[in-house]
């Protein structure tokens, strides 16, 4: 079994910054992609942003230049990095991990419960 643990969301003002942080545990191989994705009230979840094994990233064009994702496979985690929010970013941030599971070998995309994050004007 395999589990994702988000951890860093809250709220703050519009211009200012946070690190959410999501940690991977359980019958775990590797990890291929990791991504964050969000969903605010009455939208559809979207991506925000990801990252390949090797460390190819890809943004959201809201995003790009203010998030930051990273992450370190040695702990099984992936970053987001987030600077200069806005009111617009408020949503709940889910991480989404394509895990190798230990034994079988097999592809498991997993997602966390979601962090909220909420910036106030």
């Amino acid at each position: 079994q395999v589990q994702l643990v988000e951890s860093g969301g809250g709220l703050v003002q519009a211009g200012g910054s946070l690190r959410l942080s999501c940690a991977a545990s359980g019958t775990i191989f590797g990890i291929n992609d990791m991504g964050w994705y969000r969903q605010a009230p009455g939208k559809q979840r979207d991506l925000v942003a990801a990252i390949s094994s090797g460390g190819s990233t890809n943004y959201a064009d809201s995003v790009k230049g203010r998030f930051t994702i990273s992450r370190d496979d040695a702990k099984n985690t992936v970053y987001l990095q987030m600077n200069s929010l806005k009111p617009e970013d408020t949503a709940v941030y889910y991480c989404k991990a394509v895990t190798i599971v230990r034994v079988t070998y097999k592809s498991l995309a997993v997602w966390g419960q979601g962090t909220l994050v909420t910036v106030s004007s």
